[in-house]
C-alpha cells in the first residue's frame, strides 16, 4: 500500500508516490471554459487540483504524460489532444499575508520574478524583440512600478504565446487571501485595485489567453475585479458542476477506509468528518479524512480526532463571536445543539461586508463552518443551515471556550469586589453577562455552573478556593479564603434549576442552607472572623443570587 499524502500538494509527487483518488474528470470540466472561479472551503483540495491541472496542460511537463495514463480523463480523446501543449502561468496567493500593502508587492514582484526564473528561455529567445528581453529582466528583478505589476501576468503571457507560438494558461490559486488580509490590516482598496487591474489585464484583455482557472473561497464580485470578464464561469459551493472533484465523496471514504482495515469505523468517519453538500453531491473533508486514516492505520487510536480545528483561519468564528449580539448567539446556541436556523445567504460577497452581522452566516457557508440543508425560499435566497459535522462543532466549541474564558477573566475582579461589598445587584449583573456568552450545551448540567464559579475564584492572588468540603452538619460548595485572616471570607452554595420561575427560591434555599448547616464553621475554626455569604442559583444563562444572614 502507498504511502499517505498527508501535506502532499505537488501532483506528480501524489501520483508516484501515495494513495491515490483520481480527480481528473476535471479536466473535463475545463475543456468547455475560458475563464472558471472555482470557490471551495480551505483543505478541499484546490491547490493540488491546480497542479494537477498544471501537469496536464504545461508544455514543458512533456515527461510526465505519463501521469494520466488510465486515469479518467484517459477517456476523453478531445480532451487528451491538449495534454502538454501550452505555455502555463502557475500562481498561488495563498501567501500573500502582510501587514502592509507595499509588503503585499514585495510577494507579487516575487511571485513574477518565479515564474521568469522558470521560464528562463524567454531571455533568449529569437522570437522576441530586445526591449521586450529588457522589460522581462526589469519584471524579473521588480524594478517595475505598480502599473507594470498590473500588467505583468498579460507581458508574460503575450511573452510566452510569442516564443511558443500557442496561447497560455493562467492558474491563479487562493486569489482572495491578499483582499481577506488587506481587510484585516487596512490596506483594502489599494488591494482591491491592484487585484482589479491585474485579473482584468491577465483574464479580460489578454489575447494571449487560452483559459484562466482560479480558486478561493468566496467569490468577490462587487468590488468589480471581474468585471467585463468574458464567459467568465463561477461553480461555488451550490453549483452541480464539479461538484464532486473538490473533497471525498463517500464511495472513495469507503473504499480508503476498506484499503486501510478501517471500515468498521465508518459510521465514526462520517459523523465526524462528512455533511458537506456541493450541488447535490455528498462530499467528505479530504484533509480531515487523510490524516485520520493515517493515525488510525499506524496507531491504535481509532477514534476521530478533530483536525480541521488545528488549521488555520478560525479567527473567522472568533470574530463573530466576540462582536455578535443577543440573536447570533441564540442561533449559535440552536446550532451547538445540532438543529438548523433559516437565513438568508448573500452568493457575492465583498470582504467589507464582513462587519455586517447579517452576513455573518454567508461567511460562515462559504468557508465550510455551516452547510445547506435544503432551500426554503430560492427567490429570496433563504437556505436553511446546519453544523455539517462534529469536527466542526468542535472548532466552534473551542472558540466559544476560549471567548468564555477571556470574558471570565475580564470580569473577575468586579465580580470579586462585588461578592465582597455585598453588591447582589452587580453580582447578578456580571454573572448574567458572563454566562450569555456560553453556549447553550453545557445548559442543565449543575456540574457546570459549580466549575463555572470555581474557575472564577481560581488563580486570584491573596485568595485559596476550597469546593465542596465537610463543615457544620454538611458539605459545602465553595468557600473562598483570604491569605489576610483579617478579610473577608465568601461562602457560596450553588443550587441548578429547570425552571425560571424556580429561580429565586432556589437562592433562597441555598442562602438559608448556609445558615442551617453551619457552614461558616470551618471558616471560623481557620481564624477568620468576617465572612459573608450568598446562595445563587442558575437556570440555562440566568441566575438569581440571595445574602445568607450568616
Amino acid at each position: 500500500m502507498k504511502k499517505l499524502a498527508k501535506s502532499v500538494e505537488d501532483f506528480k509527487e501524489l501520483v508516484d508516490e501515495c494513495y491515490f483518488i483520481d480527480k481528473t474528470g476535471l479536466l473535463k470540466d475545463l475543456h468547455a471554459e475560458k475563464v472558471v472561479l472555482y470557490t471551495r472551503p480551505r483543505r478541499f483540495g484546490k491547490t493540488l487540483n491546480m497542479s494537477m491541472i498544471e501537469y496536464f496542460y504545461n508544455v514543458k511537463e512533456k515527461d510526465n504524460a505519463y501521469l494520466f495514463h488510465g486515469l479518467e480523463i484517459s477517456k476523453h480523446k478531445e480532451v487528451m489532444e491538449e495534454q502538454n501543449k501550452y505555455p502555463v502561468i502557475s500562481i498561488t496567493f495563498k501567501g500573500m499575508k502582510q501587514f502592509n500593502f507595499e509588503e503585499q508587492m514585495n510577494d507579487f514582484k516575487e511571485i513574477i520574478a518565479k515564474i521568469l526564473r522558470k521560464y528562463s528561455e524567454l531571455k533568449k529567445s529569437d522570437k522576441l524583440e530586445d526591449k521586450e528581453k529588457v522589460k522581462l529582466e526589469s519584471y524579473e528583478d521588480g524594478n517595475i512600478n505598480l502599473a507594470q505589476l498590473g500588467r505583468a501576468l498579460e507581458f508574460i503571457s503575450e511573452c510566452l504565446q510569442k516564443h511558443y507560438n500557442e496561447k497560455v494558461i493562467i492558474l491563479i490559486d487562493e486569489y482572495d487571501v491578499p483582499l481577506q488580509h488587506a481587510y484585516l490590516y487596512g490596506y483594502y482598496d489599494e488591494m482591491v485595485n491592484l487585484m482589479r487591474n491585474v485579473l482584468s489585464a491577465a483574464l479580460k484583455t489578454n489575447k494571449a489567453l487560452k483559459r484562466g482557472i482560479l480558486t478561493g473561497c468566496l467569490r468577490i464580485a462587487k468590488e468589480s475585479i471581474f468585471t467585463g470578464l468574458n464567459n467568465f464561469s463561477v461553480y461555488g459551493i451550490s453549483e452541480e458542476i464539479s461538484s464532486q472533484y473538490f473533497g471525498f465523496t463517500p464511495e472513495e471514504v469507503k473504499q480508503i477506509l476498506k484499503d486501510y482495515n478501517l471500515l468498521a469505523y465508518e459510521e465514526d468517519v462520517k459523523t465526524w468528518y462528512d455533511g458537506y453538500m456541493f450541488g447535490k453531491q455528498e462530499m467528505y473533508n479530504p484533509w480531515s479524512i487523510i490524516q485520520y486514516v493515517y493515525q488510525a492505520s499506524r496507531t491504535s487510536n481509532k477514534k476521530p480526532l478533530s483536525f480541521w480545528a488545528n488549521t488555520s483561519g478560525n479567527d473567522i468564528v472568533m470574530q463573530y463571536i466576540t462582536h455578535g449580539d443577543s440573536q447570533m448567539r441564540q442561533d449559535f446556541d440552536t446550532l451547538m445543539n445540532k438543529k438548523s436556523i433559516v437565513k438568508e445567504i448573500k452568493p457575492e460577497l465583498t470582504y467589507r461586508e464582513m462587519d455586517n452581522l447579517n452576513n455573518i452566516y454567508s461567511f460562515l457557508l462559504f468557508t465550510g463552518y455551516l452547510k445547506i440543508v435544503e432551500v426554503v425560499d430560492i427567490v429570496n435566497d433563504r437556505y436553511e443551515l446546519k453544523i455539517p459535522n462534529e469536527e466542526v462543532r468542535k472548532v466552534y466549541r473551542n472558540q466559544f471556550n476560549e471567548y468564555f474564558k477571556e470574558v471570565k477573566q475580564a470580569e473577575r475582579p468586579i465580580f470579586i469586589q462585588a461578592m465582597l461589598d455585598g453588591n447582589l445587584e452587580k453580582i447578578k449583573k456580571v454573572l448574567n453577562k458572563i454566562l450569555s456568552v456560553s453556549v447553550s450545551y453545557y445548559d442543565n448540567k449543575e456540574s457546570f455552573y459549580h466549575g463555572f464559579l470555581v474557575g472564577m475564584f481560581q488563580g486570584i492572588d491573596g485568595y485559596t478556593v476550597i469546593s465542596n468540603k465537610e463543615s457544620g452538619e454538611g458539605r459545602f460548595d465553595i468557600i473562598l479564603l483570604p491569605d489576610d485572616i483579617d478579610q473577608k471570607a465568601i461562602i457560596i452554595e450553588c443550587k441548578h434549576v429547570q425552571s425560571l420561575r424556580l429561580l429565586r427560591e432556589a437562592a433562597k434555599q441555598g442562602a438559608v442552607q448556609i445558615q442551617d448547616k453551619r457552614y461558616e464553621e470551618m471558616v471560623e475554626n481557620e481564624g477568620y472572623e468576617s465572612y459573608i455569604g450568598y446562595g445563587i442559583s442558575f437556570c440555562k444563562k440566568h441566575c438569581y443570587v440571595v445574602k445568607s444572614d450568616v
